[in-house]
């Protein structure tokens, strides 16, 4: 897998918890921007360049979204011209598809509860790869002390159009309470984000709700500047970061 470099904007001088105690890779959740072909389209060039329009803005990690993919030719064609555009500036991940992941060099995945087990993307990845796990109800936060994964994404926090999720949003007492028990299997340096609904006006909230970051999609790629919204994010994420570390 290749090793990111961090750039300037993403300087992790200022970054929450990160983690490689179950692998071997740390991990900026602060801004995670996925591109989803559902919302972006599949053009390759065109995700391409909102890839690297997301990381020049402050985004600090990427995500490859595809669900259903009928054409793995085309998927994986779409993810090298991202990870080309994106130049090792931030890691670029791929959803659920291991296979995908491996053939294109990418940094490593996000797995679902219903994907492979995360034991079994570590033995296909390696120790350098990052891998990451959606995280729902309490019962599934209780068994991260066994799984060897880098971070976690709790939700749907919030109602989203961009995904059909048969489960009812958490709200934040639901992610607050999630979170608690991913911290109390797995320690506070087990990075933990929060996915879906989120945006300009409640990705404060979150991270004042225990989030280390947000996961977005049409907040960030369905903006007219994805530079400007991406660098206007940053700037609510890392100032409630600021305040709830001010606070402890």
């Amino acid at each position: 897998m290749p090793a990111s470099a961090t750039s300037p904007a993403n300087s992790p001088a200022n970054s929450p918890a990160t983690s490689s105690a179950a692998g071997s890779r740390a991990v900026d959740l602060r801004l995670y921007g996925l591109l989803d072909v559902g919302v972006c389209g599949a053009d390759g060039a065109r995700l391409a360049e909102l890839g690297a329009e997301a990381v020049a803005g402050g985004c600090t990690l990427l995500q490859y979204r595809e669900k259903d993919i009928a054409d793995a030719r085309a998927a994986l064609a779409r993810i090298r011209a991202i990870l080309a555009a994106v130049g090792g500036r931030v890691p670029v991940l791929v959803n659920d598809r291991v296979d995908l992941a491996l053939a294109a060099g990418a940094d490593g995945v996000h797995l679902g509860q219903s994907d492979l087990h995360p034991a079994d993307a570590r033995r296909l990845l390696g120790e350098g790869a990052i891998i990451g796990l959606t995280l729902k109800k309490p019962a599934q936060a209780d068994e991260l002390y066994r799984l060897p994964v880098d971070y976690a994404c709790i939700g749907g926090v919030f109602a989203t159009t961009s995904k059909d999720n048969p489960d009812p949003p958490v709200g934040l007492d639901g992610f607050a309470s999630i979170a608690f028990r991913a911290r109390l299997a797995r320690g506070a340096g087990l990075p933990l984000g929060a996915i879906a609904g989120i945006g300009l006006d409640n990705a404060a909230a979150v991270v004042a709700a225990g989030a280390d970051g947000v996961a977005v999609i049409t907040a960030l790629f369905g903006a007219d500047s994805v530079r400007q919204r991406a660098h206007d994010l940053r700037a609510r994420i890392d100032g409630a970061l600021a305040e709830r570390a001010g606070a402890r």
